[in-house]
């Protein structure tokens, strides 16, 4: 999908994920006292192009943007990997909170072990809750990325010792950012699930899945977990093309299906909140948000 969308929304996001951040933080430094400037040891991220800063850069798949003209307004116009013209929001966030300039993909050759503690990018561009959903595109599913995360955790504790690693797992903030590839690609234009499933049912599956990702992560000690809602997919400029007509409106279709499922996400996060003890589960919507980028242009600058 064409995600020039995000380097033009990510700095409006930022303010809104910061009062997240802030709920996330709250109660838990009620419970724990924190050491100074410790209080987000690390930004961690899960998920697709969005949060992706260079995990396919190596991979077998053409869902990849390693190649001008990304890069161009970052870097020294150097491409990166990242589906941006610059950074994406968790490069935004990570420097906001004054932990690092920019999120590392751990699958970067060059990654160094002192940037494992401040965090890094698990994300896949292409990937999305539906297992089907990576497998067409040839990148990293959920279930895959969490295995990496696993690597991950056990090579911080042979870097930083036990106990520092359980501080760093327990208090850094996780975006998990996933489900426009599915309902944009695996649903709507490739088709692989609509002769099986209604967008109700289809939905439901990567609800499914997506509840099945949050209860392993939680699993493996993370605590503070902001999961983005999906955003108005049937606006992006390739969904417009393909399914807006000649006038490439938005694809009002691809738009339902992603407010559907936002709805039963927003719900489920509720749930796992009152069910898994300390688990700060944010719902992050950016549906609205980027909506109101697009149909009101005006009022953020343009």
């Amino acid at each position: 999908m064409d995600t020039r969308l995000w380097s033009v929304s990510s700095t409006s996001l930022l303010s809104p994920l910061l009062v997240i951040l802030a709920l996330l933080m709250c109660e838990t430094k009620a419970l724990v006292k924190l050491p100074p400037n410790e209080t987000v040891p690390a930004v961690i991220a899960f998920g697709d192009s969005i949060v992706d800063t260079g995990n396919n850069n190596n991979l077998m798949t053409l869902i990849k943007c390693n190649f001008r003209p990304y890069g161009q307004d970052f870097n020294g116009g150097i491409p990166t990997g990242r589906f941006s013209d610059g950074k994406t929001p968790s490069d935004l966030l990570a420097q906001e909170l004054g932990i690092k300039d920019r999120l590392p993909a751990y699958l970067d050759p060059d990654l160094k072990p002192q940037d494992l503690p401040t965090g890094v990018s698990f994300a896949s561009g292409g990937s999305g809750y539906d297992p089907m959903t990576p497998e067409l595109a040839s990148v990293i599913s959920m279930a895959d990325q969490l295995n990496l995360f696993k690597e991950y955790i056990a090579k911080l504790k042979q870097l930083v010792g036990e106990e520092k690693k359980k501080f760093i797992i327990a208090n850094s903030l996780y975006l998990v950012v996933a489900g426009s590839d599915d309902i944009a690609n695996t649903y709507f234009v490739l088709r692989a699930r609509k002769m099986l499933y209604d967008v109700p049912a289809y939905t439901d599956l990567m609800l499914n899945s997506a509840t099945e990702f949050l209860k392993e992560l939680y699993g493996l000690g993370a605590r503070r977990i902001a999961v983005f809602s999906a955003p108005p997919i049937g606006c992006v400029p390739s969904q417009r093309t393909l399914a807006g007509g000649t006038e490439r409106h938005c694809a009002n279709e691809y738009n339902v299906a992603a407010r559907l499922f936002n709805k039963k996400l927003s719900a489920a996060l509720n749930t796992l909140r009152t069910s898994m003890p300390g688990g700060k589960f944010v719902y992050v919507d950016i549906y609205k948000p980027l909506l109101d980028l697009i149909d009101n242009p005006q009022k953020h600058g343009n």
